[in-house]
């Protein structure tokens, strides 16, 4: 299994596989959040990261020079002062290969803890989203938005060629998109495309003896 977070960054279409070192630098909730802050909202401060995340600028301030030292955010040259430096989070996806990875209590602990504070950050934004998104959006969005669930049952390969296939297509449509963060368009905001694909685990795997189904069914609800 691979964990991909914010795939199609601007400019830097290759992903950085994370090795140990930099896994275990990012596992600490405070960083991964700062992080996600800077993926979705652009460059800022420290204050102002301390602002949105409910921390103090001194415990910001840290977090930024760890997070700088493994290569995850850099400062905005020629942008703000010696007393207040804006951050941005280095281009480029982020990807954890578990086959690169050793399995050890540890490395497995540093993964979880990313990987909880990824999908906590897409959630809380999701849940955002269907909370206020009638109250706050134009029509226009809300029309322009979608959630989609297909139901299928594959086998381990299957399952792989369509996480190829559709992660193929997100990477081409992004691509058509990735300098608008540096230069916005007018009425563009911050958007975020979602793609989980995963065995259900509490059904049980088809015997290997079994006879070959020759149809697949896919049960999609759209809204």
């Amino acid at each position: 299994m691979r964990t991909l977070e914010n795939m199609t960054e601007p400019r830097i279409p290759e992903r950085r596989v994370l090795d140990v070192a930099a896994l275990k630098a990012l596992a600490h909730p405070l960083r991964t959040r700062i992080l996600d802050q800077l993926s979705v909202y652009g460059p800022l401060t420290a204050t102002g990261l301390a602002e949105r995340l409910g921390e103090s600028s001194g415990a910001t301030s840290y977090h930024l020079r760890q997070l700088e030292k493994h290569r995850f955010v850099r400062e905005v040259v020629g942008r703000g002062t010696a007393r207040e430096r804006w951050w941005e989070r280095v281009p480029g996806g982020l990807a954890l290969e578990y086959g690169e990875l050793p399995r050890d209590a540890s490395t497995r602990a540093a993964s979880r803890i990313v990987e909880r504070e990824w999908e906590r950050a897409r959630s809380v934004l999701l849940a955002e989203f269907l909370e206020r998104g009638d109250d706050v959006l134009a029509e226009s969005w809300r029309d322009a938005s979608t959630l989609s669930t297909s139901n299928l049952r594959l086998t381990a390969p299957q399952l792989a060629e369509v996480v190829r296939e559709v992660e193929g297509v997100i990477d081409r449509i992004a691509a058509r998109f990735r300098d608008q963060k540096d230069h916005p368009v007018p009425g563009s905001r911050p958007v975020q495309l979602h793609f989980n694909a995963f065995p259900v685990l509490d059904a049980e795997e088809t015997p290997m003896s079994a006879a070959p189904s020759t149809v697949n069914e896919s049960d999609g609800v759209e809204r």
